[in-house]
């Protein structure tokens, strides 16, 4: 998660991050998504940042006789160190960015659904104006994809505010007869 607050804080796309790291965009979309990587790759991505290595993986400082190197995996990779927090705030405000991200890359692929959405039933009504213009069966698959996009973007944007996440908290703690 540290690599994509970073790319972001530097408005970076993932491509322009690749580039100026020499990685793949797939390898920067694995690691934002805390799968794990080599160590060359991860100090690749800590001279772009200008950060240090251990920094970058979320390892702690520690004194110089206490610090150790990360035992890579079979396959030579080193799964990816948990981000450290130090106190509630920093704790919360990690859970936070976490959650804004999840959010946006949530938000990105309601978006390109809705693009897809869009060209791949205008192909269709063409198609359907060509071949059958007596009967217009481009209006079922656009009714059944279109609904199913309502209810991921009644999800997203929580339009009917009785089946978000906030209803469910509260019907839980009504259940509980305490807060969780």
């Amino acid at each position: 998660m540290l690599v994509q607050k970073l790319r972001l804080q530097r408005g970076w796309s993932q491509q322009q991050l690749a580039e100026l790291s020499g990685l793949s965009v797939r390898t920067i979309q694995r690691i934002e998504q805390g799968s794990g990587a080599t160590v060359e790759t991860w100090k690749s991505l800590a001279s772009v940042f200008e950060v240090d290595f251990q920094q970058l993986r979320g390892v702690p400082a520690m004194h110089a006789s206490e610090q150790t190197t990360g035992i890579p995996d079979v396959d030579g990779t080193l799964p990816p160190a948990p981000t450290p927090i130090t106190a509630a705030s920093d704790q919360q405000r990690a859970q936070e960015e976490w959650l804004a991200m999840r959010h946006v890359r949530k938000l990105g692929r309601f978006y390109r659904q809705l693009m897809l959405y869009v060209a791949i039933i205008a192909m269709l009504a063409v198609i359907n104006a060509f071949t059958q213009r007596d009967y217009w069966w481009v209006v079922w698959p656009a009714f059944g994809w279109g609904l199913a996009l309502l209810l991921q973007a009644n999800r997203l944007f929580q339009w009917v505010p009785f089946l978000g996440s906030d209803w469910e908290r509260r019907q839980v703690e009504k259940r509980l007869n305490r807060p969780l």
